[in-house]
Order: structure tokens, then C-alpha cells, then sequence
């Protein structure tokens, strides 16, 4: 079982940020999303920070075998450029990994027009 190891990011109450990060896990056997953390920023660059970390976290509490695509995907520098430019241009981006039993989904999108 997987447990959230990152505390509630501050919100700022004066301004809202432009880019949010959630994590959530869907076990197969439950019909409720259990939220593995949430991140709001500013920059796209700190929303990519918070997914890598996510899934370093994730994938350290997986077996091996399920663990392998998330730690691919954490020295993928064309994918990371790949989520950067999504998330300048103003379209998300959602990395997924699985296990036996659970779907774990990880999202950074931005809320409206960045500059």
C-alpha cells in the first residue's frame, strides 16, 4: 500500500497560481480516488519538479517490476522537455503507472493563459 509522503503544498489566498499538480491513486476495487498530494505553482519547471518527486515517491514503494516505467520515465530528459513545452503552451500533462491492483495517475496543467 502506498502512503502520501508529501505534506499540503500553502495555497496563496492573494493570487491564484497558474499551473496545478495533483496525484491521485484508483485502486480497482474502489470506486473513489485516494489523493496521493496536490502542488500549485508558478512555473511550469516547478510543476515538472513536483511530478519527478511524486514519482520517485510512488515508484519507491512499488515492487520492482511495477516500479520500472516510473523510474524510466525519471531519466527521460526528452520526455521532462516533452511535459515543459505541454505545460508552456498551455496543455497539461499526465504520467500514469499501474500496479497489480492500482491505477496511480499524476497530472501538472496550467489554469488558464501563462506568460
Amino acid at each position: 500500500m502506498l502512503t502520501s509522503t508529501c505534506p499540503e503544498a500553502p495555497h496563496t489566498h492573494s493570487r491564484r497560481l497558474p499551473y496545478h499538480c495533483r496525484a491521485a491513486a484508483y485502486p480497482t476495487n474502489q470506486a473513489r480516488a485516494i489523493p496521493m498530494g496536490r502542488y500549485d505553482t508558478t512555473s511550469p519547471r516547478l510543476a515538472l519538479r513536483w511530478l519527478q518527486e511524486r514519482t520517485r515517491h510512488i515508484t519507491d514503494q512499488l515492487d520492482a517490476a511495477y516500479a520500472q516505467p516510473g523510474l524510466h520515465w525519471l531519466t527521460d530528459e526528452a520526455e521532462h522537455e516533452r511535459a515543459l513545452a505541454y505545460m508552456t503552451a498551455g496543455t497539461g500533462y499526465q504520467l500514469t503507472l499501474y500496479d497489480e491492483n492500482t491505477r496511480y495517475v499524476l497530472v501538472a496543467y496550467p489554469t488558464g493563459p501563462t506568460s
